[in-house]
């Protein structure tokens, strides 16, 4: 996944993330790490569309942050920090939505219906 080709929110959030998990002392960025700053972000839009939907958003917060607060310590992995295989799989299904939208749009805009459900 090309990190440019993120939303400047998206981006400030994976370095939110990168930055929970390494007060933590944790060596990977978890999928909970990025919900958890999504979440908490100023002028962000995931908890107003959570909220919009009735979903109990401080229920999620409390536990994702028990989630992340339960997460392993590795306190001597030298500032390296990685993003985790679950975190890589979920942008990397998240890039690959987007692309078929961008897809769909383009056949739109040129008359045609879009056919993707999914």
């Amino acid at each position: 996944m090309r990190l440019d080709k993120l939303t400047s929110k998206l981006q400030s959030a994976l370095a939110d993330a990168q930055s929970l998990a390494l007060g933590k002392d944790h060596n990977q960025i978890r999928p909970e790490h990025l919900m958890l700053v999504l979440i908490d972000q100023k002028g962000g839009t995931v908890r107003p569309l959570l909220s919009q939907t009735g979903f109990p958003v401080s229920q999620l917060r409390q536990a994702l942050q028990k989630s992340v607060d339960d997460l392993p310590v590795v306190s001597d992995h030298d500032g390296e920090i990685t993003a985790s295989p679950e975190l890589g799989k979920l942008l990397n299904q998240a890039d690959k939505l987007a692309q078929k939208k961008t897809r769909c749009l383009r056949v739109q805009r040129d008359g045609s219906a879009c056919c993707h459900s999914g």
